[in-house]
């Protein structure tokens, strides 16, 4: 009969409860644990647990044998997670049971299903969490203090911190917040009111946190026995909140100030709502002012109503925002220029709700644009039809703009000119100063500079020019660009360099007027004297044979008088109206030319000579001059040769500067130029007792370089040999 009893115990237990043999199979159960845990199956009285429970956890199976070897174990609640992360919570109470002997003879089995009262509790928990809620109680017949985790998480205090009221009220600010908390707290316990009041507490790590803090009272017997509720830190919120009301204090007085009108429309109520503001802008009286849509639409400049109303449409749409500008009429017939923004708010269907927005008064901002604009339409017509060439400079050097006058004076079309800096094309000898010059204009040091420099032309040639540097500033100070005025002065530098020139060609030949007169002075008398003399000794001779030799001197007096003659008249030649005779002639082929012609007299006397310069070169010069020139050097390398070794002449050139140097070597006798190297190019000037020389070929080959704007530079070492460096101007160098 007792164990008829105990089977119906078990049987309708109101938990789940099993008995399982030594073996875990099932002795008994209870109808729940059957609904719960075996619905599957009909009957499981005498089935192995496994069978019927196969996901059991590994942690359950092993607590399981550990009671049948006679422990027990219990658990208010445990999370599990199957393979295919179905989550499960279980509490059991697990025991072994014996017989008389004392001997196990399997286990009794407890166990519960709790996922939901769990899951439950997770999310209070993790709401709380995330609300930063905790929650707070006072037990006030023992004095006793708890703090949940969250609440002592805000205080900033360990998990093992111990309240008392008195240390709890101390948290809070001194002052104000812990003068209210502590008023609380006094009419609670006496009376039993509540509270929920927000406050500043000073945590235990020094910080100020806004907290929210909600106070019940418990009464037994007519007398408050507990006091409980809850904490929340709304330390971003309420933090957010002041900023807020901070942010809309400083907005109302920023608004009222720039008198700036804000409106809200809605659009399911028709209504506007107007600041005070809007109805100052507008003029309109808002006490008088009953339909305000339609009171301010009114006033709107008749042609700028439909631009208007269209923005509008085009906001409410949801295509773009409200962003418009447009003129009202007051009432007082004073036009103003008013600038409107609005945001639109939809519903989940794309229709407007409402819409929010302001306006304000840019009459001011709109005369000052047409001042500008006009100002601006001034300046462009003047840098565009600008004789001298202007151009607006970044700050990097690279050009924002540039007119024609500085296109054409630099050869570039202007979108080419705009792709390159200032500093590509700026002679390289005055880039420096003009970069010094520029760097103190962005250093604050002066505001503007002037100086005179040279560019590179598109087709190489220089040209000169005056350059006006002036910094423009933003309104804060900072500079923003440069404004370059570029006077081409070419012109004038070419005219400078003719006079120079001219000046040149006058004091040389006032130099060689000086040589007539010594020559005339000198030579053509001692020709004269010669001559009179010769001719004296011829009338009085009477002797045949002497007067066929004195016949004989007289020729070869007259001859000697009729060669200076020649020689004076080259030298007048040589500079009268070369500038009209120069232009471009290939060097390479003069000299092949007067090597040609020179052919014999170098296989004659062994000479090599070696052209080591471009067929391409090119100078600006007389081509009669040029042959003259290289036939007088190669001739006299070969004249002034060594006997020790054949003759070898080397002809080089190189570029530099916009000038062609061209240098002639040989190995011939040399000249010591420390004794002769102040008269080498004078008139009748030698060096060598060679009976063939006559002193003047350098005289004129120096006079034709010369002539061409060009220089000749001599080295020379005796018994090594001598080169001429002869300096002409290319075909794109005459500025």
């Amino acid at each position: 009969m007792q164990t008829l009893s105990i089977d119906f115990i078990i049987r309708d237990s109101p938990t789940a409860v099993a008995v399982l043999d030594s073996n875990l199979c099932f002795i008994k159960h209870s109808a729940i644990w059957h609904r719960d845990f075996a619905s599957d199956f009909d009957a499981i009285i005498g089935r192995y647990y496994y069978d019927i429970l196969p996901d059991t956890p590994d942690f359950l199976r092993e607590l399981y044998s550990n009671c049948l070897r006679g422990a027990s174990n219990s658990n208010p609640g445990k999370k599990f997670v199957s393979v295919n992360g179905t989550v499960t919570w279980l509490s059991w109470k697990i025991k072994p049971w014996r017989d008389d002997d004392d001997t196990i003879k399997g286990l009794i089995i407890v166990l519960e299903d709790v996922t939901e009262i769990k899951r439950k509790e997770e999310l209070l928990l993790t709401s709380q969490k995330v609300a930063k809620t905790g929650a707070w109680e006072v037990d006030l017949l023992s004095d006793r203090v708890y703090w949940t985790p969250i609440t002592k998480e805000i205080h900033q205090v360990p998990e093992s911190y111990e309240p008392t009221l008195e240390t709890g009220i101390n948290f809070y600010k001194k002052g104000l917040h812990r003068n209210t908390i502590t008023r609380f707290v006094t009419d609670a316990m006496n009376d039993g009111t509540p509270w929920d009041a927000e406050f500043i507490l000073v945590t235990a790590r020094g910080n100020e946190v806004w907290v929210r803090a909600k106070g019940e009272v418990e009464i037994v017997d007519g007398r408050p026995t507990r006091l409980y509720g809850t904490f929340q830190d709304i330390d971003e919120k309420k933090k957010a909140e002041l900023k807020f009301i901070e942010t809309s204090e400083r907005l109302a007085i920023a608004t009222k100030g720039a008198k700036i009108g804000i409106w809200d429309y809605d659009f399911a109520t028709r209504k506007l709502i107007c600041d005070e503001n809007m109805f100052k802008l507008y003029g309109v009286d808002e006490s008088s002012c009953n339909d305000r849509y339609a009171e301010l639409f009114s006033v709107l400049h008749p042609e700028d109503r439909e631009s208007a109303y269209r923005a509008w449409k085009i906001a409410v749409s949801g295509l773009k925002e409200f962003d418009t500008e447009f003129r009202i009429v007051r009432p007082d017939g004073k036009i103003r220029h008013l600038k409107a923004l609005g945001v639109v708010q939809m519903d989940a269907e794309g229709r407007a709700l409402k819409i929010t927005g302001t306006n304000w008064d840019i009459t001011a901002l709109k005369k000052t644009q047409m001042l500008l604009k006009n100002s601006e339409e001034s300046f462009t017509g003047a840098f565009e039809s600008s004789s001298i060439g202007m151009a607006l400079v970044g700050l990097k050097g690279q050009w924002m703009k540039v007119n024609q006058s500085l296109c054409n004076s630099l050869g570039y079309e202007e979108k080419k000119l705009m792709q390159m800096t200032f500093q590509q094309i700026t002679h390289k000898e005055d880039l420096e100063k003009d970069l010094h010059l520029l760097q103190e204009l962005l250093d604050g040091k002066r505001d503007s500079y002037q100086i005179d420099k040279r560019y590179y032309h598109k087709s190489g040639k220089i040209v000169h020019v005056i350059l006006s540097v002036t910094g423009v500033r933003k309104i804060n100070g900072e500079l923003s660009h440069f404004i370059s005025q570029i006077m081409d002065i070419s012109p004038r530098i070419i005219a400078e360099k003719e006079l120079t020139r001219l000046v040149e060609v006058t004091s040389e030949q006032n130099e060689s007027l000086l040589n007539f007169a010594h020559i005339v002075s000198h030579n053509l008398r001692s020709h004269s004297s010669n001559l009179s003399m010769l001719s004296g000794f011829l009338n009085t001779e009477t002797d045949e044979g002497e007067r066929t030799n004195l016949v004989e001197m007289l020729h070869d007096a007259s001859e000697s008088l009729s060669e200076t003659v020649v020689h004076l008249n080259e030298v007048v030649q040589v500079k009268i109206n070369v500038h009209d005779k120069m232009k471009p002639v290939n060097l390479y082929r003069t000299i092949k030319g007067v090597k040609k012609n020179l052919g014999l007299l170098l296989q004659e006397e062994n000479a090599k000579l070696h052209i080591e310069i471009d067929k391409n070169l090119v100078v600006n010069g007389i081509s009669a001059y040029l042959d003259s020139i290289f036939l007088n050097l190669i001739t006299n390398s070969i004249k002034y040769s060594s006997s020790d070794r054949p003759p070898v002449i080397t002809i080089g050139s190189q570029k530099t500067n916009g000038k062609i140097i061209i240098s002639f070597s040989d190995n011939g006798l040399g000249i010591d130029l420390k004794r002769h190297g102040d008269k080498l190019f004078g008139m009748y000037k030698t060096f060598h007792r060679n009976s063939e020389a006559k002193g003047i070929g350098l005289f004129i080959t120096k006079n034709q370089i010369e002539a061409m704007n060009g220089k000749i530079e001599v080295e020379s070492t005796v018994d090594v040999g001598t080169t001429f460096k002869l300096y002409f101007e290319t075909e794109h160098s005459k500025v």
